[in-house]
């Protein structure tokens, strides 16, 4: 079965957010239109309560960031029209430490993995929030544990252009179906 993952489309990393992606509302939108197309649609999300060192008042852009995606504050909720309630499942990750893919996380304490397997889901469709980060080390993930992966490339949004562009390419070289 082929599944549909949406990768942190949350209010934060869209525009208007404090680690905001250009694009990001745009990306949610076109999610949002597609998800009556999968029988098992999963969104991941950063959940972050205090995840250490990630977060800098002076950041790197490479291993800290702003505070983003706190749980109890609005920049940590789906970006609308998407909600809670249109997934199947939700991953949480990265409470107290970095985590950039979603098999990091977990849907109900679950490992994402197993989660899916248990459902019979053997293809995965990526789409999301930031293709050369979360997107990237999800689709990577996803190879490695067996999955057939295929980024929705028409539903991502990057922090910049060349950093982009890599992840593409280094994701097609892994096996990911761009399409």
């Amino acid at each position: 079965m082929r599944a549909l993952l949406a990768v942190d489309v949350q209010e934060d990393f869209c525009e208007g957010g404090s680690l905001a992606v250009r694009g990001g509302a745009a990306v949610a939108v076109g999610i949002a239109g597609i998800l009556a197309d999968y029988p098992l649609a999963v969104a991941s999300t950063d959940w972050h309560v205090d995840p250490g060192a990630h977060f800098s008042d002076t950041p790197d852009y490479a291993a800290s960031w702003p505070r983003h995606c706190v749980v109890g504050t609005r920049g940590s909720h789906l970006q609308a029209p998407l909600s809670d309630g249109l997934f199947t499942g939700l991953v949480r990750k990265g409470e107290h430490a970095a985590a950039y893919s979603a098999f990091d996380g977990t849907v109900d304490g679950e490992p994402l993995a197993d989660w899916l397997t248990v459902r019979g889901v053997d293809a995965l469709d990526v789409c999301g929030l930031a293709t050369d980060y979360c997107v990237r080390a999800t689709a990577l993930d996803a190879v490695a544990a067996g999955l057939s992966v295929r980024l929705l490339t028409h539903l991502v949004a990057g922090v910049a252009p060349g950093s982009s562009e890599a992840a593409l390419a280094e994701l097609a070289a892994a096996g990911v179906e761009l399409g």
